[in-house]
């Protein structure tokens, strides 16, 4: 038995490796004889440059940056100089991880401290850069990256805003004329999500709370979206806010492709092609494919990496197993998507903190349950 290992981390209790040698050790106490190919992946957010350098031989490029607050920070990105390609994690100088929980704000949060990355990466006379977008604490509209290099936005006095969330709504002009980009350069927005800028499944709606952002100002932050998509088609003559993954990053998908021209790509087929696992699919059979995060939920319906490996099962015909601490996908949604089996490790009786805690052996406990289920009845 053949099985490729391709699941995301446990946020808070397992990195991706983690969770993969859980898999690993469950099953092969099941199947002594199985027979794995893992891959770390990511579909653009955490880990995207991990994922990366396991791949490329790339250079670490460290510089000084903003947080999401503005305060300065280190940060690194990657730069593939035989290739001519620098790789940025947005979540580096962007990201939730940066921030406590009581810092959370996507009201107060802006993407500037990316868009010196990336300004950075031109300046040194890369012309492709790949953005993993993904574990952002911003809802700006990409306004603070855009910011970085030059963009102004004014309101309707004149005076110049801050790029922050809560000043989407205030935009009634955009300035340019301070603007210094490269005459040729590439820019791929890496992610895997399907969000519209605004609306009932866009940006605010959808991830705006896990930053930090009430009912209220969730509903404000939406509107603001919609007004500064007006804005930008007036002034700027691009229409992107229902291009397919636009809200990702909090609307920073949006914002690339708007003042950078960027183009989307999907972060799971990107990073699978990096890897070899495509090729690797063409020429070897394999019996299963083991994905997983920590929590499956709406937004694992959006395009996030769980998503992208199902499609890739699909693709070749082989069945796709996930594992995962919590579910809260029906059933008929779970088929919808291509999932053979759905285990979730948590033990019902038991704390969240346990189960977080106790993560690996829950996840080797179930997956090795399952797989003498197999065995026993043929079937999954």
């Amino acid at each position: 038995m053949r099985i490729l290992l391709i699941p995301d981390k446990f946020k808070g209790s397992l990195t991706a490796q983690g969770v993969i040698d859980a898999l690993k050790c469950g099953v092969k106490k099941a199947c002594p004889k199985a027979d794995f190919v893992s891959v770390l992946a990511s579909d653009g957010g955490d880990g995207f440059l991990k994922a990366i350098s396991q791949n490329i031989v790339c250079t670490e490029i460290h510089l000084n940056t903003l947080d999401p607050l503005g305060r300065k920070i280190k940060s690194n990105y990657l730069l593939d100089e035989k290739g001519g390609r620098a790789f940025i994690e947005l979540a580096k100088a962007s990201g939730l991880e940066l921030l406590s929980p009581k810092e959370r704000s996507a009201m107060d949060t802006t993407t500037y401290g990316t868009g010196l990355e990336i300004k950075d990466a031109l300046d040194q006379g890369i012309t492709e850069i790949y953005i993993g977008l993904g574990g952002s604490a911003t809802n700006d509209a990409g306004m603070g990256m855009a910011a970085a290099f030059g963009y102004r936005f004014l309101d309707s006095y004149g005076n110049e805003l801050e790029p922050i969330g809560k000043n989407l709504s205030r935009v009634a002009s955009i300035e340019s004329t301070d603007v210094s980009l490269p005459s040729d350069f590439s820019v791929f927005a890496v992610n895997d999500v399907d969000n519209p800028l605004f609306g009932k499944n866009g940006a605010a709606h959808t991830y705006a709370k896990q930053k930090g952002a009430t009912d209220k100002q969730i509903e404000k932050l939406d509107s603001g979206l919609k007004h500064f998509s007006e804005v930008v088609k007036k002034e700027m003559a691009v229409d992107a806010a229902f291009d397919t993954g636009s809200g990702a990053a909090g609307g920073t998908a949006y914002g690339l492709r708007t003042f950078l021209a960027a183009e989307f790509i999907s972060g799971i087929d990107f990073v699978m092609n990096v890897a070899g696992v495509t090729k690797l699919l063409e020429e070897k059979k394999f019996d299963y494919i083991i994905t997983g995060e920590g929590k499956f939920d709406d937004q694992t319906l959006n395009g996030k990496l769980v998503q992208g490996v199902v499609k890739m099962g699909s693709h070749y015909n082989i069945p796709v197993l996930a594992v995962c601490g919590q579910l809260e996908i029906d059933h008929e949604n779970l088929q919808a998507m291509g999932i053979e089996a759905a285990l979730e490790v948590s033990d019902t009786d038991k704390s969240l903190a346990y189960n977080m805690a106790h993560a690996r052996r829950l996840i080797e406990k179930k997956i090795y349950d399952h797989f003498m289920k197999i065995q026993h009845f043929g079937t999954t």
